[in-house]
């Protein structure tokens, strides 16, 4: 099943000059979705995770069903303030500014192996945040994962961790 066939590009979201990568028509597709998953399991598992993180928001939309595939449990990696109880967080470079993620205290125990999943990789810099988190929390992060990568964007460069997507553009 070619999995391009079920994602949208919308021109000109969230602004004018942007080519959208839509993942809603994937996830309304139940075989594509089923496959997608099925595909990104085969990615995963060899990396041998205890957990997967996924990247608010549509990191989620991945990272819970793939966890669930595989028998795992799930973080979240969130915005600042998204989250209950004690969190730590991690503030860190954007493009345009800065920003700040976060997970619960007690998300992961020193050495567990976690990767890290979005719906889209693009320049790196919140999945390399993400990555960098988890480590200062004790975790291992052997690979991460997305479902599409943007590569003319080059964010696959700013992760040092072997990363895998499904789907590349070039544009």
């Amino acid at each position: 099943m070619d999995l391009k066939e079920h994602i949208r590009g919308i021109p000109d979201f969230p602004k004018p000059g942007i080519l959208f990568y839509d993942i809603s028509t994937l996830l309304r597709h139940g075989p594509a979705w089923k496959a997608a998953m099925a595909r990104l399991a085969a990615a995963v598992r060899p990396h041998r995770p205890d957990l997967l993180a996924g990247i608010e928001s549509r990191g989620f939309l991945v990272a819970a069903p793939l966890a669930l595939e595989l028998g795992l449990g799930f973080v979240m990696l969130r915005k600042r303030g998204k989250l209950p109880g004690q969190t730590i967080g991690l503030d860190y470079a954007l493009e345009y500014g800065a920003d700040r993620i976060e997970m619960q205290a007690d998300a992961v125990q020193p050495g567990q192996r976690v990767v890290v999943l979005d719906d889209l990789l693009a320049t790196g810099g919140t999945m390399a945040a993400g990555i960098a988190l988890l480590r200062e929390a004790g975790a291992v992060v052997p690979a991460a994962a997305a479902l599409i990568e943007l590569t003319f964007l080059g964010g696959r460069g700013r992760l040092d961790v072997p990363f895998e997507a499904l789907l590349r553009y070039d544009r």
